[in-house]
């Protein structure tokens, strides 16, 4: 059996995303795969790939082929170069950078005060019940 490493389009019109699989070169595009190694969102930016490195050196090791997209999206990874015999083969990808966590302006007045700032109304109610605890011990 002739095995591909291809990519399954998914998603919607205009806005394609994209596994990377392992299938029979027999099947349709979309078809039933064997194993599913990876993920590539070309619409992001930077592009969102991700790639099971081992399971790529293995499919890659028992005779699968890689589509040109795939080879290209291997090579970007390393994994091209490490199935090549580069030992020294590096991930080229580039990543998202991190959100920058929120911090709240101290100089203007917040809208909604924090339940803690609030002050508690159920003091009253607890000074008469302390009133009548000490009128019983009293009488004792």
């Amino acid at each position: 059996m002739a095995v591909k490493i291809r990519l399954k389009r998914m998603g919607k019109i205009r806005a394609p995303y994209y596994r990377i699989v392992v299938a029979d070169s027999r099947t349709k595009r979309d078809g039933r795969v064997i194993e599913e190694i990876g993920k590539y969102h070309p619409t992001e930016e930077p592009s969102f790939i991700e790639v099971d490195s081992e399971r790529a050196q293995y499919w890659l090791g028992v005779g699968a082929q890689p589509s040109e997209q795939v080879a290209a999206i291997l090579k970007l990874t390393g994994d091209w170069g490490r199935f090549k015999g580069d030992a020294d083969a590096v991930s080229t990808v580039k990543t998202k950078a991190a959100k920058e966590a929120f911090v709240a302006d101290e100089k203007k007045k917040p809208v909604l005060v924090p339940k803690s700032d609030k002050p508690a109304k159920a003091e009253p109610a607890e000074a008469p019940a302390e009133a009548a605890d000490d009128a019983e011990t009293t009488e004792a």
